[in-house]
C-alpha cells in the first residue's frame, strides 16, 4: 500500500522548499492535505508527481511547485477571506483553508462540485464552502475578497473578478501569452488595480473559463 504521508513529505521537501517557497504555513498545509484523495483512483499513483495531474479531460490539479509559489505570492493571512476559482475537486480549497479565515471554492461543473463538496470537509476544512457558478463571474454574493486564487493559466483576468477584490486585496494567476506563462499578482490599492509579474510558470489553460467537464471517480 502506498505511503502517501511519505510522498507528501517528499513533495514538500523536493518540489516546494527547493523552489524558494519559504512560508512554513504552506509547507505544513501541503503536508497535511491528502492530495491523493482529490484525484481519481486510477491516477493516485501520480498524485505527487512533479507535474499537473489531469482529473478529468482538460482539468487539472496544478503542479505542486506552481501551486505553492502562487500561494506564497498571494500572501494569504490568517484573517483573510479567499475565493478559490476553478477549484475542481477542491484540493486547493482544502490547502487554502489551513491558511485563511474562510475560503469559497468556486467550480462550474456539477460533478466536480459534488466531489469537492465531499472531499473538502473530509480533509478537515471546516471553514471552506464549495459553490457552483460560472468561473469568469466569480462569486459576488460573498465579495469582497482579500485573496482571489485562479487555478490555471488565462490570457486576461475577467473584470468581474477584479471588481470583487477588497481594498488591499490580491489576485494571483498564471497569465499566458502564446506559449509563455507568467505568475502575476494583481493588487487593489486606493480603489485601483495594478499588477506585477512575479515569475515564469507553466500551468494548464482554463479555456474561456467555461470548460464543460464531468467527473468519474
Amino acid at each position: 500500500m502506498p505511503d502517501y504521508a511519505a510522498q507528501r513529505l517528499n513533495m514538500v521537501e523536493s518540489q516546494v522548499r527547493t523552489n524558494d517557497v519559504t512560508d512554513t504555513r504552506i509547507h505544513a498545509a501541503m503536508r497535511e492535505v491528502p492530495r491523493e484523495q482529490f484525484v481519481p483512483g486510477a491516477r493516485r499513483a501520480v498524485a505527487y508527481a512533479e507535474a499537473a495531474v489531469e482529473i478529468v479531460r482538460g482539468r487539472y490539479l496544478l503542479e505542486p511547485r506552481t501551486f505553492s509559489k502562487l500561494l506564497q505570492l498571494a500572501s494569504v493571512r490568517a484573517n483573510d477571506s479567499v475565493l478559490d476559482v476553478a477549484c475542481a475537486t477542491g484540493y486547493s480549497t482544502a490547502v487554502i483553508a489551513r491558511l485563511a479565515k474562510s475560503v469559497i471554492g468556486l467550480e462550474q461543473d456539477a460533478d466536480l462540485v459534488r466531489v469537492a463538496s465531499e472531499a473538502v470537509p473530509g480533509a478537515g476544512a471546516k471553514n471552506a464552502t464549495i459553490v457552483q457558478g460560472a468561473l469568469i463571474d466569480g462569486f459576488a454574493a460573498k465579495a469582497p475578497y482579500d485573496v482571489i486564487f485562479i487555478n490555471g493559466a488565462i490570457e486576461v483576468v475577467p473584470e468581474p473578478l477584479l471588481a470583487q477584490l477588497a481594498e488591499g486585496g490580491r489576485l494571483v494567476a498564471v497569465i499566458k501569452s502564446g506559449e509563455l506563462g507568467r505568475a502575476t499578482l494583481y493588487l487593489r490599492e486606493h480603489g485601483r488595480v495594478g499588477h506585477r509579474i512575479a515569475f515564469d510558470a507553466a500551468a494548464p489553460t482554463l479555456v474561456g473559463f467555461r470548460n464543460t467537464v464531468g467527473f468519474v471517480f
